[in-house]
């Protein structure tokens, strides 16, 4: 390039970080609803190949290059490779392939979206972090856990944008990204996992603030207020750290999906997601891991034992559900029916190893009288038999806490409770349809068009165009999926997103994930430590 590309980024990126990501996530879903309704759903059945990206569907694609119409608003002056004048002036895109410019686009994207994002941190560090009032206003401890590492993260996007930006200064064609991806993620991306694992006590200590201290509230709106802030609030920018390595790790996904298959580039993507998923997976553990003790703790505290006692706390136990169900008292007997109710109320604990089932006692207590490994349960819905044992299920304990088997009969508040409680507690059992990892041609899908916040346990929160597949659905609004790109799953409000309808298009999405998740064989580990050498 003949002039400097950091001046060129910043010259048309006028947007924040979270702007960004806002449209290109909005940009996103638009994309895929077009796909769903262009296609006819006869044309392709569930059990047919879908072709890749990588072959042409149309002539028209094969005559003009694919415009990737990502934030496509010119009023955010976020521009596309193919727009850079150098570019255009090159001659480049008469002679390329369109499925090369795609894959342009994808690497330039992860390029310019590092200097959106490292735009955000600046204003973070410069415009917050640095204010004097601000210091003023807080102790040397309370601005510790506020702003963490972030002059760290900050250090290390800034190498990593230097040497992306190199990079593209190189060639006008994008020979790779996905090899610097890679060297920073071994080598710097460590900084993440210490500020995200902060998050609990941020949270925590940011929501204390602004209770506590009306002065600190008072800069912090009207810093907020400050036009270079567009509208974000300083829990937005707070926050970024860890939206920036979750959306790496998808942007080198949606490179991986247009590089050739069995390239060095392939190779390159590959290694690279990997890595960053390692450090992805650090980062969820530290939240967890930090929440998780002190719900342990909290848990501990309020049982009481009428059974020999278990010890709760373990550094390898969390709480995967808890709540109350109602159990069938008694034996099924015409006069125990009549003369008492028919259920009771118990409460239960399920751990990832252990269930612990009680029943609630004055003081905000609980009184356990049974308990199982996870591993010795099992479940079974009842038929539906009228009104007063529906959302009913069976619930078996191979061996109690006395070394015998038990069975309770318990009743749900509802058909989802009911499946919600079932799947838990026994995980292995069938859904209604299929999983990811079961490699069958289509699945129900849906996309997420609402952010979701998990507000329980077995529940799986949502980012804006998360595609998943339907585990099982209920018939009051819940769907347990599988989300696509990380395989985590969870339980979630059908109202958050759009079913996909096309066959076509379910398989492609499936296609994607087998290719981004296939497991490294040994030549191809080799190959990309030979490329890397």
């Amino acid at each position: 390039f003949s002039c400097n590309l950091s001046d060129l980024l910043y010259s048309f990126l006028g947007l924040l970080y979270q702007e960004y990501r806002d449209k290109s996530t909005r940009e996103e879903i638009e994309t895929r609803r077009l796909q769903d309704s262009q296609t006819d759903p006869e044309e392709t059945s569930p059990s047919e190949e879908t072709p890749s990206e990588a072959e042409p569907t149309s002539t028209i694609e094969n005559k003009a290059p694919p415009q990737i119409n990502l934030l496509r608003n010119s009023n955010s002056r976020f521009n596309l490779w193919q727009d850079l004048p150098e570019v255009q002036s090159s001659g480049v895109l008469s002679i390329l392939q369109p499925d090369e410019i795609k894959l342009q686009e994808a690497m330039f994207e992860l390029v310019t979206s590092e200097a959106s994002y490292y735009k955000s941190l600046n204003l973070l560090v410069s415009h917050f972090m640095e204010n004097e009032r601000l210091k003023k206003i807080l102790h040397q401890s309370e601005a510790h856990i506020l702003f963490s590492n972030v002059l760290d993260v900050m250090a290390v996007s800034e190498r990593f944008l230097l040497d992306l930006e190199q990079r593209v200064e190189e060639n006008i064609v994008i020979s790779d990204v996905c090899d610097i991806v890679y060297q920073h993620t071994v080598n710097h991306f460590s900084v993440y996992i210490t500020y995200v694992s902060n998050q609990t006590y941020q949270e925590r200590a940011y929501k204390q603030l602004l209770q506590d201290k009306p002065a600190f509230r008072e800069v912090i709106s009207l810093l907020e207020l400050d036009p270079k802030c567009k509208g974000l609030s300083f829990s937005s920018f707070l926050i970024l750290p860890f939206q920036r390595i979750t959306r790496l790790k998808l942007l080198v996904q949606n490179i991986l999906k247009k590089v050739e298959e069995k390239s060095d580039r392939e190779s390159t993507a590959l290694d690279a997601h990997k890595e960053l998923e390692t450090v992805v997976k650090a980062c969820n553990e530290g939240v967890r891991k930090m929440s998780r003790t002190e719900q342990m703790i909290s848990i501990q505290k309020k049982l009481e034992f009428k059974i020999k006692s278990v010890p709760i706390i373990s550094h390898s136990r969390w709480l995967l559900k808890q709540g109350e169900l109602q159990q069938m008292n008694g034996p099924k007997t015409s006069r125990t029916l009549r003369t008492k109710k028919l259920f009771r109320e118990i409460y239960l604990f399920l751990f990832n190893d252990l269930l612990v089932i009680c029943r609630q006692i004055p003081g905000d207590k609980y009184q356990v009288f049974d308990s199982a490994p996870r591993g010795l349960l099992r479940v079974e819905e009842l038929e539906d038999q009228g009104q007063s044992l529906a959302n009913v299920f069976i619930l078996r304990l191979l061996e109690n806490a006395d070394d015998r088997e038990a069975s309770y009969m318990l009743k749900a508040s509802s058909q989802s409770e009911m499946k919600r409680w079932m799947i838990s507690l026994a995980p292995n059992r069938r859904t209604k349809f299929v999983s990811f990892t079961s490699r069958l041609v289509d699945c129900p899908q849906i996309q997420c068009v609402h952010p979701y916040v998990a507000q329980q346990p077995d529940e799986l929160s949502l980012e804006l165009a998360d595609v998943l597949n339907i585990l099982d659905k209920t018939d009051d609004g819940w769907i347990f999926g599988e989300r696509l790109h990380d395989q985590e799953r969870g339980w979630f409000p059908s109202s958050m997103g759009e079913e996909i309808l096309n066959p076509k298009i379910r398989a492609q999405n499936l296609k994607e994930c087998f290719r981004v998740h296939k497991s490294d064989d040994s030549q191809r580990r080799k190959l990309g430590s030979r490329n890397r050498q």
